[in-house]
This record gives structure tokens, sequence and C-alpha cells, in this order.
């Protein structure tokens, strides 16, 4: 469960339903685990069409609805700035009508700590203001808008969730952490954009997942939640923890050889640092030590690389820029 991942989830009382575009970054193979678990149903479809979810609504006994659904990859939303607007906006205005229409007990937005902004010294609570500074984070303030404005008007039972970095099995190696590692078990360098001196706070996928189901019990209806962890590294210096665990490096030189830093990207926040007191308040924190985490994600990565179709592009130091969709704006 990514909020990386163009993908909805909803739970029909004692089932579960996965929602899925199935766009560039998804996998089946992600599901396997679960696939043929008799209260697990997977349907294939797009959030951006408003005939199918409402149909959707009211074919399906929907009580809560967990929102991952957004094209995410940073990089690659200033160059389809456009694109992002549309599902990460539009779709969700779709998603949260139809939920509303049908009556949902519980809607759960997952959006992210960039929309803050970034951030020197100050540490953002729930009530910061929102300045994002690039496509992406503009797109997931906005669709917040459209998910809190259920609440002020109709008191719709929505919850927002805004969260660190998150890594781990399963993710598109378009994301820094499995990028790195995937590059290393290829034998080729770490790109690193800009300086690299840019900090990032990291979350072990099983933490978040405890996380959005301490939110769907505890969580208040028309409250946000940030969840976040104290844990946080710069990109140089995960660039060079991963080639000492994977490249087995004695000295900085060999460490060294190993990284290759190109250009930046117009713009890139230099921390996110957030207060996460209210998700602790409903008694989660994260668990996973950041040495067990990542030794479970480059153990994973060895084995699964070829999960993804064309997984190779996603190691390119920025992303292919054709369309990957068509919008018709007419």
């Amino acid at each position: 469960m990514w909020k990386k991942i163009h993908i909805g989830l909803k739970v029909l009382k004692s089932r579960l339903g996965a929602l899925l575009k199935l766009d560039y970054c998804a996998s089946l193979k992600n599901l396997e685990a679960i696939s043929q678990k008799h209260n697990y149903k997977f349907i294939q479809g797009d959030i951006c069409e408003p005939h199918f979810i409402k149909q959707l609504f009211e074919t399906e006994k929907i009580d809560i609805v967990l929102h991952f659904a957004a094209q995410t990859h940073v990089d690659l939303s200033f160059w389809h700035a456009l694109e992002f607007k549309y599902v990460n906006v539009y779709g969700t205005h779709v998603l949260v009508t139809a939920a509303y229409e049908a009556s949902v007990e519980k809607f759960v937005y997952v959006s992210t700590d960039e929309v803050y902004g970034g951030s020197s010294d100050e540490e953002f609570d729930e009530s910061s203001p929102k300045r994002p500074t690039n496509p992406y984070a503009s797109s997931k303030a906005a669709a917040e808008c459209f998910v809190q404005s259920y609440w002020e008007r109709y008191q719709f039972p929505v919850v927002i969730t805004r969260s660190s970095n998150v890594y781990g099995p399963h993710q598109y190696p378009e994301k820094v952490i499995p990028k790195f590692i995937s590059l290393l078990q290829q034998n080729r360098k770490c790109c690193i954009h800009g300086s690299g001196l840019q900090k990032r706070n990291f979350l072990y996928a099983t933490d978040v997942v405890e996380a959005f189901l301490t939110v769907l019990k505890e969580g208040k209806p028309g409250e946000i939640y940030n969840i976040g962890t104290n844990f946080e590294m710069s990109i140089t210096q995960l660039a060079k923890e991963l080639i000492q665990l994977i490249k087995k490096t004695n000295s900085e030189s060999e460490v060294e050889h190993w990284v290759d830093y190109v250009k930046d990207r117009p713009t890139n926040d230099i921390r996110y640092p957030m207060k996460s007191e209210k998700m602790h308040s409903l008694g989660w924190r994260p668990k996973v030590p950041w040495k067990e985490g990542i030794k479970k994600t480059i153990e994973w990565y060895r084995e699964n690389f070829h999960n993804w179709k064309n997984v190779e592009k996603a190691l390119e130091p920025f992303p292919v820029t054709q369309p990957f969709m068509h919008i018709d704006i007419s």
C-alpha cells in the first residue's frame, strides 16, 4: 500500500477491494500475496472516469475509502503539470463526490508532507500553511481543498493524512531509495540531483500501513494528521550508506566512484520536517528501525526488480518526457 502508487483502496465491510488503473508504475505482482483471498476483490479502472466511479459506488457496498490514487513522481510533474492536475485534482473531485453521494462512512485522503513546502528549521504541524513548490505538491494541496470542502459544507466524514517519504519492497524504482538500490545492484552509479544536501525523512512501508489503520479506527472526521518520523538523511548520505551496504566499500574514494552528480531539478526543497504529535496521541509511532527496513528492501529488489515492464527507464537521472496520457480539453 503506497501513497506514491496510482491506486485506490476501498473496504467493503469484511472485504477489501482494490481499484487500480494499472498505470506505468503499477504491477499486479505486487498483489499476488492477496489475490487469492476470498475477501479480496480487484477492479481495474480510473478515478478520472466519473460514470464508471458512480456506477462502482452504486454496485459495491463501499463503507470506507482510502484514496491513494495519484501521479506522484515530482521530477515528472515539472514536464507534465497538466496531467498531474487532471489526475490528482479532478480525479479526487470525482472520487470524493461519488463517495459523498453514496454516504460512505469515512473517506481518507492520502496527501504528502510536500504541501508544506521546504523548510531549513521550522517544523510543520497540521495547522501550518500550505506553500507547495512543485506541480505535484501543488496538485495534492489543491485536492486537499476539494476534500476538506466536503467536510465544511456537508459534514461528510473526511480525514486527510500527510506523510513523510515511504520506502520498502514493491515500490516503483523511480523513487530515490529503490532507484539507488537498483542502480548499484546493476553496477551503475547513483545519480544525485544537485548538491545532494537535501534531506528527507523516511518511513518504512509497514509503519505507514499501521498509521493508516490507526486513522481508520481512531481518526476524527474533518481532521488532518501528519504521519512523520524524526529519522532524516541527506540524499548524499543515503547514497553513501547504500553503496557501503551493497558494494562493501572500505574507503571514501571507493564510495565516490559509485556517485554521479547531475544537474538539479527546477526546485528541490531542502527539508520537510513535521510534527506528528496528533498521530502519537492516537497511539501510533514508527517501529521499524532504518537498518532493518533498508536491509529488507535491498534483499527484495535483488530478486524482484523486473516485476514491472520497461522498468529500466525508471533508472534514468531524469524521467522520459513524452506524454503518458491524453487529455481532451476541447
